[in-house]
């Protein structure tokens, strides 16, 4: 059985869509993740796979005498992934980007190992620019971005299988909201944001003349709160782990707009009101939500515009074109082709056990 090892981190946006592949090749391959300590020691270590430390500075996009000791720290972070990587020999290097991943893919290229990588953005971030030139692969979720490459492929993004799996009437009854319901669903991210959270208990009582909420507030010490407003119903939640039932019950959506949340919502043709993360953001996420506003797929909403956010949202769940072209969409999961990479690239279909 071939090994891959995953790696990237610093956010659980390059953390969950590596998990998401990693479960479709779980009983196929030996599968490792390198990584800091941070949020994808977290999250691979509790889907029980074997996590590789490596402990890999972070450049500050602002002045700071910490990017001094970038390069010390660099050097020190890239012989433990060599060493770590001489080791385990995995078969295929697959990374997702984000800072910690560059040392697992520098040691990868120094013995020789294979490399994928995937880009989210519609503008590639700075590892990817960095590791393109060793890797076999850049994978990326849009097409303009695989152009920017001279091995760039499109792919498409990989969304979790479990997202794309919400039943709208088991969903509407595990909350407890009627079906009759035009339903809210609103979240920030794994941290959640204030700014939406403010917005939306702002304007709370005139949001429930028209929805019932789903409110998943990212806060760790927030106890769950249930309150019935006349026919409507606002449930706040500190966290949610099932968010295809989410999904499922929601007409429509008010969030963040990372990559991966943009294309599950896309992918199950769900209205949306995006609100993206301008600051301590390189600006991705406003680039990739005007990329589809553009298209007709999602409306754009600034942290300042969210004031009028009840005319906003009522104009996000009415507007008919809106609506045509989400039904009109045909961008899905691109799990599957990046999965079919991978098994060609490791060299082994492991599936029929044959050479692809």
């Amino acid at each position: 059985m071939k090994t891959i090892l995953f790696c990237g981190g610093g956010s659980a946006g390059h953390v969950v869509p590596n998990l998401a592949l990693m479960r479709e090749l779980r009983y196929s391959y030996r599968l490792l993740y390198m990584g800091t300590g941070g949020i994808e020691e977290k999250l691979a270590t509790e889907a029980g796979y074997p996590f590789l430390r490596v402990d890999c500075p972070k450049l500050v996009r602002s002045f700071t005498l910490e990017n001094l000791k970038i390069p010390f720290r660099l050097h020190r972070a890239k012989q433990r992934a060599l060493a770590l990587m001489k080791e385990r020999r995995p078969d295929l290097v697959f990374s997702k980007g984000g800072y910690a991943s560059y040392p697992a893919v520098w040691a990868a290229s120094r013995l020789k190992i294979p490399v994928l990588t995937h880009e989210s953005d519609l503008s590639p971030g700075l590892c990817t620019k960095l590791i393109a030139k060793r890797c076999e692969a850049i994978l990326t979720s849009f097409p303009e971005t695989a152009k920017l490459f001279k091995r760039g492929v499109y792919t498409g993004s990989p969304v979790r299988r479990e997202v794309l799996s919400g039943e709208r009437g088991r969903a509407r009854k595990k909350f407890g909201f009627s079906e009759k319901a035009s339903v809210l669903l609103v979240f920030g991210g794994g941290s959640g944001s204030r700014a939406l959270s403010d917005a939306l208990l702002a304007h709370l009582p005139a949001l429930l003349e028209h929805f019932s909420i789903l409110h998943i507030t990212g806060r760790r010490d927030s106890p769950e709160r249930r309150e019935q407003a006349g026919n409507a119903l606002y449930l706040e939640r500190a966290f949610e782990n099932d968010m295809g039932s989410a999904y499922a019950a929601a007409d429509v959506v008010l969030c963040r707009a990372g990559s991966n949340t943009l294309f599950e919502l896309l992918a199950l043709k769900k209205r949306a009101l995006l609100v993206p993360l301008a600051r301590a953001s390189r600006g991705d996420q406003a680039e990739n939500a005007r990329y589809f506003e553009e298209k007709g797929l999602v409306r754009v909403a600034s942290e300042e515009q969210l004031r009028d956010l009840p005319a906003l949202l009522l104009e996000t769940k009415n507007d008919p074109v809106l609506g045509e072209n989400l039904a009109n969409c045909k961008i899905g999961s691109g799990t599957g082709a990046i999965v079919r990479l991978i098994k060609q690239k490791s060299g082994e279909d492991q599936a029929g056990g044959e050479r692809l």
